[in-house]
């Protein structure tokens, strides 16, 4: 089963503390680079200040998310790369792709089996010149930072500003932006689908062992996902015998697949099996990890089942090369061209010319209708060159006349188109819909097959001479 591969997505509520945290060697055991799209904090401290008074403006509830967070596992080849070059060209690359600011660190774990990136990200750019408001009239703000109409709704009982409140005079700036609002893309589901894609793609660029590439997890796959196991995860050990469960469902899966069970038929039984069973007993007794893994191994014992009442048929084979069967098709479309053009002379460009000459009639029109019979001679002459020409071309490819040519030529088109049928059917039957034709393995050869059938042909010529030679004593009989 392919490697997939891991790329997480959190938010931010305090982004200059978690900056701060990613980057400091003293908080990392092993903190191998860093990297900034901007020289200094500047950008990052106001990024914070300006999400954090639009959230009080917006009197929105929960956290303000004043930025984003990738977590990018990489596979353990990338320790041989130069760090700080991997994590320039992942962040560059974001950066060129988004068009937001980043700050990313690259680690490993405390045991060294998780080697990762620390990419954050800003959902707002900075505007190329700061959006200043102008109050046009006075503006009022009450404690909680709402924006009420009048000054009566933020003034006591003894007709003074009420603590806390705010007066913007008419003239004075009352709001200001450095930054635009936040993208919508980052927010959207298909975002992280997107980044996964993006960054499982540039990963492979740098694995050139096709068979160690990572791919993106399909979620509508007959696969299980695992989980991975943070730093001093307190239930490690719990989330490593789940993941040991869900790979031996994997494992089967697998096996299903091979054993010709389509994949409707193995994702109908995860989900009826393992998703749905496992949200009853969710609702009836709770989260509890062991009884999760029974329901994994029932469901797994079902698909085990099930391959045990299948039986795979066999896979057809081609018997010919289909190499040399490309060389024919090539051949047939020259010699089937080369007989247009002599069907064209024979049918077209003859009978117009016997017609001129038949219609060429009177005593002074000797000299027309001789030159019409020389260019129906010349004519002639064409077509006769041209078909004795039609055996040459396939000589010249080892095939001794035309008909032995279209012999073998047929009979290997009848094999081809045989096999694509028993193939399709095949398909059909082991996965439920056809699959990408793979290129036909070598077999035997078609100049081989050729040669055989000469020799067949010489051996049924030499017996039918020997059957019609005269035998000695009918020699003497007819003394």
């Amino acid at each position: 089963m392919a490697r997939h591969s891991f790329i997480q997505m959190s938010k931010l509520s305090d982004v200059k503390g978690r900056i701060s945290y990613i980057s400091d060697p003293k908080r990392q055991e092993h903190l191998y680079a860093t990297f900034s799209t901007r020289e200094d904090m500047t950008f990052w401290n106001d990024l914070a200040k300006e999400c954090q008074e639009e959230f009080r403006r917006s009197m929105a509830k929960g956290k303000c998310i004043e930025a984003r967070e990738l977590i990018i596992a990489l596979p353990e080849e990338y320790t041989q790369f130069d760090p700080n070059r991997v994590l320039r060209e992942f962040t560059e690359q974001f950066k060129k792709r988004y068009g937001v600011e980043c700050v990313s660190a690259l680690h490993h774990n405390r045991t060294k089996n998780n080697y990762h990136i620390h990419l954050i990200f800003s959902e707002r750019r900075l505007l190329p010149e700061p959006d200043i408001k102008i109050a046009t009239r006075s503006v009022f703000y009450d404690e909680t930072g709402k924006r009420v109409r009048t000054k009566k709704e933020i003034t006591g009982e003894d007709g003074t500003i009420r603590k806390g409140c705010i007066v913007i005079k008419k003239g004075e700036a009352y709001e200001s932006h450095l930054f635009t609002v936040k993208d919508d893309t980052f927010k959207n589901e298909l975002f992280l689908e997107e980044a996964k894609h993006f960054y499982t793609a540039l990963i492979n660029q740098h694995i050139h062992d096709p068979e160690r590439r990572l791919k993106v997890f399909d979620p509508n796959s007959v696969y299980l996902p695992t989980k991975k196991i943070g730093k001093n995860n307190p239930k490690a050990a719990e989330i490593e015998a789940d993941n040991a469960a869900r790979q031996d469902w994997n494992r089967t899966a697998d096996m299903a697949l091979v054993s010709g069970i389509e994949e409707s038929k193995i994702i109908e039984i995860r989900n009826e099996h393992v998703y749905d069973e496992a949200s009853r007993s969710v609702q009836k007794h709770g989260w509890l990890p062991g009884l999760f893994r029974g329901i994994i191994q029932k469901a797994k014992e079902i698909l085990m089942g099930l391959i045990r009442e299948t039986e795979v048929p066999p896979k057809p084979t081609l018997s010919v090369d289909m190499a040399e069967y490309r060389k024919m098709q090539k051949l047939m479309v020259k010699v089937q061209d080369e007989a247009r053009g002599v069907k064209q002379l024979m049918h077209g460009e003859l009978p117009k010319l016997e017609k001129q000459l038949a219609e060429t009639t009177g005593l002074f029109k000797g000299k027309e209708r001789k030159a019409l019979q020389e260019k129906i001679a010349g004519v002639q002459q064409e077509i006769d060159r041209r078909m004795d020409r039609l055996p040459g071309i396939l000589k010249a490819d080892g095939y001794p006349d035309v008909q032995a040519f279209k012999r073998l030529y047929d009979e290997a088109t009848i094999l081809v188109e045989q096999y694509n049928r028993d193939l399709a059917a095949w398909e059909r039957q082991v996965h439920g819909e056809p699959q990408p034709q793979q290129t036909p393995p070598e077999k035997e050869s078609i100049r081989k097959k050729l040669r055989e059938m000469d020799a067949e042909a010489k051996r049924r010529n030499d017996a039918r001479r020997q059957q019609t030679r005269p035998r000695s004593h009918d020699y003497d009989r007819g003394r």
